[in-house]
């Protein structure tokens, strides 16, 4: 079932976002997105939707999509982020350091063949498959994979100042704090209201070939592990939401579609968002 609703077009000046909501609804048919973007954030669930220290996301809901039925695969979050980027948990169960689980298995980043990017908030050095600080390699899904190991280190970095969004796939990761997990939603709010709008002035989205996904790796206050995805882009119908039952293999298979690569393991038999969201 795909509701439509309004969308107010500028944010609260209390909000801590830009002055302009998200820019969707401005393409008339569905481009060719060749560069797709995720955020992954943490634990809160869809308790987060419509939340009163949220109003950034919750503009984003008003401006561009909503999925209002999207689950997690597993707890706790590592399991959740593998599935993310490989179609499977690949047998983990646990939040162990990459020291303890040398993962070979064919992933979204091998797919793409090096034309990917991760982007690690508050990572130490690039590659980093040692928790420290705020920074949780747990949450960092390249570093696990030995057959990445030569890539890696070049591809997933100390998220910078100024993004670089050419590569098709680009996976953000902020920190402990940025991503609600040890701070509060008010504090993940604020820094997506930052990060969000700087995507959007990027060359890729003003091109209208760039879309960009918003989830979180699980829900701790949900017994179904319902989790909120927001779908930012140029073609997605301002205030769409969509109730089409999802899972974290959805959002691969979007990906994975969109960017013209075969569908890995439990991702092939999933529902994407490309219809629903218009992509």
């Amino acid at each position: 079932m795909v509701v439509v609703l309004g969308a107010m077009t500028t944010f609260s000046a209390s909000s801590h976002a830009s002055t302009n909501t998200p820019a969707c609804g401005v393409a008339g048919a569905p481009p060719h997105y060749r560069h797709v973007v995720w955020i992954v954030l943490e634990n809160v669930g869809y308790q987060v939707v419509g939340s009163t220290q949220a109003p950034f996301l919750n503009g984003v809901a008003r401006a561009c999509g909503l999925a209002t039925n999207d689950h997690a695969v597993a707890h706790p979050s590592l399991p959740n982020y593998l599935a993310l980027v490989a179609g499977s948990t690949l047998g983990v169960r646990d939040d162990n350091e990459p020291s303890q689980h040398h993962l070979r298995a064919p992933s979204l980043f091998t797919q793409l063949r090096g034309n990917w990017r991760a982007y690690a908030e508050s990572m130490p050095t690039s590659c980093d498959t040692v928790t420290s600080g705020t920074y949780a390699a747990r949450h960092n899904p390249a570093v696990y994979f030995t057959n990445l190991r030569a890539s890696c280190a070049r591809r997933d970095v100390a998220m910078p100042a100024h993004l670089t969004l050419s590569a098709a796939f680009t996976f953000i990761a902020p920190n402990v704090c940025d991503d609600m997990h040890s701070c509060s939603i008010a504090t993940g709010d604020a820094w997506l209201a930052r990060v969000v709008p700087a995507i959007e002035a990027s060359p890729e989205y003003r091109a209208h070939t760039l879309a960009l996904f918003i989830t979180m790796d699980e829900s701790d206050s949900s017994a179904s592990n319902q989790v909120p995805t927001y779908v930012i882009a140029p073609s997605v119908p301002r205030g769409r939401r969509v109730a089409t039952y999802f899972t974290h293999y959805s959002l691969l298979a979007t990906t994975e579609q969109l960017l013209g690569v075969t569908r890995l393991a439990h991702a092939r038999g999933a529902t994407t968002f490309i219809a629903g969201f218009h992509l």
